[in-house]
């Protein structure tokens, strides 16, 4: 029997995202992924870098984007966070300097079709496309990551010394991760197209020969305690507990500051009665995952087509999600930015499309109950009409 969510009979089936290199994403997984770092030379032949040097400091100026500049003189280094004002962008030290902005899939489209060459894995894995512009000497220090990363060579070249250290203690006192001890095991200058795969606790050390960019593709990996804290928020905003503690035969005690047996047994009682099912796991994992981050937010076009005006354009032009959005689905069960999504029938199956390809070159056929949720997030920005293409 198939899944809920597996293919369609008479649906075509869209391939996923081949690995950029000469294995096969299937084999790439097997043998690399969470278990051993690898370096493919030339992955993006005649790579062109989604934003250019300005503009990835124009962003580093924005408010909308998340910027940090690492700085390093000889032992020291600091950390800032932005937005940076554009003149201390412009004075930056000829070496020794380093501006991280994430979530340039954000507000690049080009960065965004950078992230999909990795949809071979499950996009709610996916966290963002970072790019390190740095000077000679820029870094960022030796550390480690508690995910999967792979680091593609854009403009310049980057030293990359790795390790499968077991020492990962920290140097004490620093606003920055940086291991107090690193002994590199191998080590390599990528060039413009070249990439690097490190599974997770890999120690690493990237270091800029010449000016340069680095885009990061990185991956979520909540751990267990993030995971329970935020299942048992969702569970305190459900609960429906009837009851309170009453004593109606306290007896007058010899000792007040203790805490009674009988308050310690209802707290345990009660806690015991706290119950959840699986689809109340489902659920969590749905929002959870789906969230958008704290700082995103979306804009709304000035003017949204009524209706029929936008169901024409998008027949005509298709339909893609916002850079910010995040649409998922299983068991059934849809998710955007947080919030499940009802659906059912062909609504359901043009919804699974949307979300595994996140763009619609046409929306022909589809039923009214899509497009009246199509036109919602419209207006909401979590949806926009493709550009409209050019003869």
């Amino acid at each position: 029997m198939a899944s809920k969510d597996g293919p369609r009979p008479g649906r075509p089936q869209k391939d996923v995202a081949g690995f950029p290199g000469p294995m096969s994403a299937a084999q790439f997984l097997r043998r690399h992924w969470q278990k051993r770092p690898l370096l493919v030379r030339g992955a993006f032949p005649a790579f062109r870098d989604p934003l250019g040097i300005r503009e990835v400091l124009a962003l580093a100026q924005s408010p909308d984007a998340e910027s940090r500049v690492v700085r390093r003189a000889g032992a020291r280094w600091s950390l800032e966070h932005g937005p940076f004002a554009r003149a201390v962008l412009e004075r930056r030290p000829r070496r020794d300097w380093t501006v991280l902005v994430q979530d340039t899939n954000h507000f690049s489209e080009r960065a965004a079709e950078l992230l999909d060459r990795f949809a071979f894995v499950p996009r709610a894995r996916v966290d963002d496309l970072m790019v390190s512009y740095a000077v000679p000497g820029g870094t960022v220090g030796p550390h480690v990551d508690s995910y999967d990363v792979f680091l593609i060579q854009g403009t310049g070249r980057r030293r990359w010394q790795v390790s499968r250290q077991k020492d990962l203690g920290f140097v004490p006192g620093l606003d920055l991760r940086i291991l107090a001890r690193f002994e590199p095991e191998e080590e390599w200058v990528l060039e413009p197209g070249d990439m690097l795969y490190l599974p997770p606790d890999v120690a690493h050390y990237g270091i800029a020969e010449t000016e340069c960019l680095t885009w990061s593709v990185g991956f979520r990996a909540p751990s267990d305690q993030e995971l329970a804290s935020g299942f048992l928020d969702y569970l305190g905003e459900r609960l429906d507990l009837a009851g309170r503690y009453a004593d109606p035969g306290l007896a007058p005690t010899r000792a007040p500051g203790r805490i009674p047996q009988e308050i310690l047994a209802h707290v345990a009682g009660t806690l015991g009665r706290i119950r959840w099912r699986p689809g109340d796991a489902l659920d969590f994992a749905g929002r959870f995952l789906s969230e958008p981050k704290a700082h995103v937010y979306f804009t709304p076009p000035a003017r949204p087509l009524a209706r029929t005006r936008f169901d024409a354009a998008a027949r005509r032009r298709g339909l893609g999600l916002d850079g910010r959005a995040r649409l998922y689905y299983a068991r059934g069960r849809f998710f955007l930015n947080g919030e499940p999504v009802a659906a059912r029938g062909a609504c359901a199956a043009w919804l699974r499309r949307l979300a595994d390809s996140r763009t619609l070159a046409s929306v022909a056929g589809a039923p009214a109950t899509f497009l009246d949720l199509a036109h919602d997030w419209y207006a909401r920005g979590f949806l926009h009409i493709a550009e409209e293409r050019k003869p």
